[in-house]
């Protein structure tokens, strides 16, 4: 079984973002509630922190709450939303021992105020930290997101702040959530399905996708390292020819 020290650190993934799937399901075999499964998604997230952390990664952003995820029943909201600030406030220190910094995306006026002010302070209190840069998308849908990107552009082009023959790739990152990340390189879904549900569409384009069939609470260090080996054995073309790479 593969470990991080299996990892080749000169060619890591600078920026990974995962989509957590599975909690309901890995409960529901148990026959316990959903929400006994987000509380152990909770204990697989600081695992997955922590080893980033360990392996230098730069980046790591983790789909948490989706725009669709407010559909769900009203009492799993609410107890998302506590266990969010929950474990905002417990988890601050080990942020701080692990030199991590935290960051949030997504429509996060949407969140109860609570959370909000978790989450700010704990966004102040790591924000010297300079190891990995942790973004929690939060009430996060990317379509949403290039929605409220085209509107701002628009009115800047209304407003003659830009014009229209200047808008170029660059231009349209420093308008997204995400604009001060990266492009993902390496993008994990747990669970076993197989799709992207409206997560960092843009930012993807060039992603390493990478699938595993094992619900989020049980996912470990040894299914990270897969995850990042799997990456480290491809080719990353951008569009070019093996040969010219070479």
């Amino acid at each position: 079984m593969h470990t991080l020290t299996d990892v080749n650190k000169d060619r890591l993934p600078k920026h990974v973002a995962i989509i957590m799937d599975g909690n309901g399901r890995w409960a529901k075999q148990r026959g316990k509630l959903r929400v006994f499964g987000h509380q152990n998604g909770v204990d697989a997230v600081r695992r997955t922190v922590e080893n980033c952390a360990k392996l230098e990664i730069e980046f790591l952003t983790l789909y948490a709450f989706s725009t669709e995820n407010w559909n769900r029943p009203k009492i799993e909201v609410e107890t998302l939303m506590k266990l969010l600030v929950a474990s905002l406030r417990k988890e601050l220190d080990t942020l701080n021992k692990n030199n991590i910094r935290l960051r949030a995306i997504g429509n996060i006026e949407s969140l109860p105020t609570k959370a909000q002010k978790e989450l700010s302070e704990v966004i102040s209190k790591t924000n010297k930290n300079s190891g990995l840069t942790l973004t929690l998308a939060l009430s996060y849908g990317s379509r949403e997101e290039l929605k409220t990107v085209i509107k701002d552009i628009s009115l800047k082009v209304k407003n003659n702040i830009i014009s229209p023959e200047n808008i170029d790739e660059a231009v349209i990152n420093t308008h997204l959530y995400t604009h001060f990340l990266p492009d993902v390189d390496l993008l994990i879904r747990t669970s076993g399905e197989h799709r992207i549900s409206n997560f960092l569409l843009w930012q993807i384009a060039y992603a390493e996708l990478y699938f595993i069939d094992v619900f989020w609470p049980d996912f470990s260090e040894h299914h990270l390292v897969e995850a990042i080996l799997s990456y480290q054995n491809r080719e990353r073309r951008f569009g070019k020819t093996s040969e010219q790479l070479n």
